[in-house]
C-alpha cells in the first residue's frame, strides 16, 4: 500500500514502528485540518495553546505498529481523494455533450467526500478537526 503524495512521501514508508516521518506527519496535521506545524513550536503555536495539537503530535509519535498501518491505509485514500478533486473541474465548461452531461454537484460532492475521510483520520486518531476543516458547533476556549 503506497501512495505517493506531492511532497515525494509514500504512504507505505515508515521511519519505525509507530513512528511516522515528517511528510507523513505533516499530511495527517493538514488532513485533520491542522495549521503547518513549521521548524519549531515557538510562540503562539506551542502546545500550551493549541491541547488538540499536542494529543495529536504524542499520538502521531506514540502509535502502535496496528495504529500506524491503519493511518497508512487512511492516508493512501486520502491522497487518492485529494488528487481527484482538481481533475474534477476538468469538465467544469460543458454542460451537455452528446449523451454524457455533466454532474454540476461533482466538485462539492468530492470535496465532502474527502472532508468525509478528513474527519474519519481526525476520529481514529482521538483529535477533534483542525480550524481548517470546521467542526461542528462553537468551540469556546477559556
Amino acid at each position: 500500500m503506497s501512495g505517493a503524495t506531492a511532497g515525494g512521501a509514500t504512504a507505505g514508508a515508515t521511519a519505525g514502528a509507530g513512528v511516522f516521518t515528517d511528510a507523513q506527519k505533516t499530511d495527517i496535521r493538514r488532513f485533520c485540518g491542522y495549521p503547518a506545524y513549521g521548524a519549531d513550536n515557538a510562540g503562539n503555536m506551542s502546545f500550551r495553546f493549541y491541547t488538540a495539537y499536542g494529543t495529536l503530535e504524542y499520538r502521531m509519535n506514540n502509535f502502535s505498529p496496528a495504529e500506524v498501518a491503519v493511518v497508512l491505509n487512511q492516508l493512501t485514500i486520502l491522497y487518492t481523494l485529494e488528487a481527484a478533486v482538481p481533475t474534477a473541474g476538468d469538465d467544469l465548461d460543458t454542460s451537455a455533450a452528446g449523451a454524457w452531461t455533466r454532474n454540476a454537484g461533482e466538485v462539492g460532492e468530492r470535496l465532502a467526500l474527502l472532508d468525509a475521510w478528513r474527519r474519519r483520520l481526525c476520529g481514529f486518531i482521538g483529535v477533534p478537526p483542525g480550524e481548517a476543516l470546521g467542526s461542528a458547533g462553537v468551540r469556546w476556549i477559556v
